[in-house]
Formats: C-alpha cells, sequence, structure tokens
C-alpha cells in the first residue's frame, strides 16, 4: 500500500525544484551556456537536482556561482552547505542538499561528461525567458 506523500515532503520537493530553476535562471543571467537540469532523486542519494552549466573563462565561472548563490539566498533565504573550486574557477561545485550546482569550464564539462555520466537521470526543461516581452 502507498500512501500520499505528507505536506511537509511536497513541500519540500517543491523548494527543491524551485532552487533548481533559480540556479538555472541565475546561470542564464551571467550568460552561462548549456545549462543543464538533471532530477537524479530517483537514481541517487546525493540530491534532488543537479544544474549543470559552462562558463568560458574563470571569471565567468566564478561570476556565474556568485549569481547563483545571490538568487538563492534571495529568494529562498538558503545558503550553500558548501562550496568547493571558487578559488580555482575551473569547476565550482555548490551543495544545497537537495540540489548540487556545477559551473565547469568548457575542458572540464567535456572531460568529466556529468550528463553522459547521470544519463539515467530525468532531464528538465528550463523555462526559456521570452526575448520580444517586457520586463516586468
Amino acid at each position: 500500500m502507498s500512501f500520499p506523500p505528507v505536506a511537509s515532503e511536497v513541500d519540500r520537493d517543491a523548494e527543491s525544484y524551485r532552487l533548481a530553476m533559480l540556479a538555472a535562471e541565475a546561470a542564464e543571467d551571467r550568460k552561462g551556456s548549456n545549462i543543464v537540469v538533471l532530477r537524479v532523486e530517483e537514481v541517487s542519494y546525493l540530491a534532488d537536482y543537479f544544474i549543470i552549466a559552462t562558463g568560458f573563462s574563470r571569471v565567468q565561472v566564478r561570476a556565474i556561482s556568485q549569481s547563483i548563490e545571490d538568487n538563492v539566498e534571495e529568494n529562498l533565504e538558503r545558503k550553500p552547505l558548501r562550496v568547493e573550486g571558487q578559488a580555482e574557477g575551473n569547476w565550482v561545485l555548490m551543495d544545497y542538499g537537495d540540489a548540487i550546482v556545477h559551473v565547469l569550464m568548457p575542458e572540464e564539462r567535456d572531460f568529466y561528461n556529468l550528463e553522459a555520466f547521470w544519463g539515467h537521470a530525468e532531464r528538465i526543461d528550463i523555462p526559456q525567458s521570452d526575448p520580444d516581452s517586457p520586463d516586468v
């Protein structure tokens, strides 16, 4: 017999999804490339979502990760539990517990190929902003 999820589980799932979308939006705002959101909760105990983005310089990788941190903190009042790689700027990993953000330089992204490693995870479509719509 399967019971419906309790309200706290539903709320937690919704917040995890919102965090993933806020991270993707912030990466896009800083011109991150090839942004991918993977729902990994069914295939990994590490997190519910992985967010992967490419930056084309160490400065851009750091700027993307800072934008993500600022956007999530502003909207969800959450800071990452841990951040790795900020000083080097080749691959910044931000662990929010239920979501893990990877911002990588192209060489690192190609080498580690996280999308292929987690290829059995569900790929989540990222809502695209309409460039013709006025900012509200």
